[in-house]
C-alpha cells in the first residue's frame, strides 16, 4: 500500500485516526441512546450498597489485612515460581535447590497462618 519511511507512519496515522473516531462515535451514540432520569437517589455519592449517612469512619477487623497481605505473599510468590518453571530445565540443580527452600519458607508461613486461624472468617 504505502511505501518508505514515513508511509509506515501514515498508515500508524490512518488506523489511529480511525480508531479515535470509532471511539467517539460508539460515546456519543451511548451519550445519546442511554436514558437518563435524575432523582435524589441518583444524585447521591453511592446508588448502592451502605446509605452515605454519618461519619465515613468505620471498624473493621485486622482478618481482611491479614487476608490482603497472604494475598500478596502469595501472589509474588507466583511472579517467582513461573518464569522458575519455563526455565527448569536450563537452571540446574543449586536453582532447583534454592526454589525448593523458597517454597518451604511460604509452606511454613501458610502453616502458622492456618494454626492461628488467620484464615477462618468467622
Amino acid at each position: 500500500m504505502l511505501e518508505g519511511y514515513f508511509g509506515s507512519y501514515l498508515t500508524i496515522g490512518i488506523y489511529s485516526f480511525g480508531l479515535l473516531t470509532l471511539v467517539g462515535v460508539t460515546l456519543g451514540l451511548n451519550h445519546l441512546v442511554s436514558p437518563t432520569v435524575p432523582g435524589r437517589e441518583k444524585m447521591s455519592t453511592y446508588e448502592c450498597g451502605v446509605d452515605p449517612i454519618g461519619t465515613g469512619w468505620t471498624q473493621s477487623t485486622i482478618r481482611y489485612y491479614m487476608f490482603a497481605i497472604l494475598f500478596v505473599i502469595f501472589d509474588v510468590e507466583a511472579v517467582f515460581l513461573f518464569p522458575w518453571a519455563v526455565v527448569f530445565e536450563d537452571i540446574g540443580v543449586f536453582a532447583f535447590v534454592e526454589m525448593m527452600i523458597f517454597i518451604a519458607i511460604l509452606t511454613l508461613g501458610l502453616l502458622y497462618a492456618w494454626r492461628r486461624k488467620v484464615l477462618d472468617w468467622l
